[in-house]
């Protein structure tokens, strides 16, 4: 039996993901895009090393900053770490709030389609509004999906289209809607008048912890362009970097971004998880433990 437990972010995935591993013998599996990456410990909220040395974690902090890394790669990773946790009778918990890499693990996703035969050259020229208006016109399910503003999403789903010669929707209804082993979803549900202020205080924790003496060193040693850098809490520092935005509105943009990234993650976990909500540790147990 594989586990997952899921919510939006700063929602205390990590620590009761912790306590529910040392009650059913298990083991923790990061499903979150950014705590792959080496060094933003504090940026991405990730499981401190005396929280990994409780119960063995897999899948945190191995990917260097400068190295790309995607929902391909991690459904290889995330599967080889299934598979051996399995092989020594533990349970993998799978923990993180990014849904496409949980769905790339877990359902059978075919990731073998070549993208690069895509001829994209057409597309580069056009603002935020035009591409999404042509993945809209080859996909409109999947535009639903995407906020025009993200980019790189919505010319990843016009590349799939253009390649696939058909719309993503159409591919992913033609896959099993099945997990590849029995698995159990949980998530953690938090009303928005509850959450939103958590997230804001984390946001305040983060900046107290060392955010900056953190991230600072790191973007000046970089760059910009490095891909773990499109975390939240750390993108929203550029414009501090560059002196277009005080300390306090890059904080407030922190807060607003990851307010609207947990609504998001919800609107997506509803939709694409058969979830058992839990409001928190004791009913999760409950519901786990004989």
């Amino acid at each position: 039996m594989i586990l997952v437990l899921t919510g939006p972010t700063g929602s205390g995935k990590s620590e009761m993901a912790l306590a529910l591993a040392q009650a059913v013998g298990g083991e923790i599996v990061n499903a979150d895009a950014f705590q792959v990456y080496e060094g933003l410990t504090i940026a991405t909220s990730a499981p401190s090393k005396a929280m990994q040395a409780e119960v063995p974690h897999h899948l945190y902090a191995f990917v260097p900053l400068t190295e790309g890394y995607d929902i391909h790669r991690y459904q290889k990773d995330c599967r080889a770490a299934i598979d051996e946790i399995l092989s020594r009778g533990k349970t993998p918990i799978l923990v993180g709030g990014s849904g496409l890499y949980l769905r790339s693990a877990l359902y059978d996703y075919d990731l073998t389609l070549d993208v690069s035969s895509a001829d994209m050259a057409p597309y580069e020229g056009l603002s935020e509004e035009g591409l999404h208006e042509e993945l809209r016109k080859r996909d409109p399910a999947e535009a639903a999906k995407i906020p025009y503003q993200n980019r790189r999403r919505v010319y990843r789903a016009l590349q799939i289209c253009l390649a696939a010669k058909t719309s993503k929707t159409a591919l992913l209804a033609a896959q099993k809607h099945e997990p590849i082993a029995p698995t159990r979803f949980f998530a953690l549900s938090k009303e928005r008048s509850e959450l939103y202020p958590l997230l804001d205080a984390r946001v305040e924790g983060m900046f107290a912890s060392g955010l900056l003496e953190e991230t600072l060193p790191l973007i000046r040693k970089y760059g910009m362009g490095a891909p773990a850098f499109r975390a939240i809490g750390v993108k929203e520092l550029f414009p501090y970097v560059e002196g277009v935005l005080s300390l306090a509105e890059a904080k407030r943009l922190i807060k607003e971004d990851t307010r609207h990234y947990a609504k998001r993650q919800e609107t997506f976990f509803r939709h694409q998880f058969p979830l058992e909500y839990v409001s928190g540790l004791a009913e999760l147990l409950e519901k786990v433990t004989p």
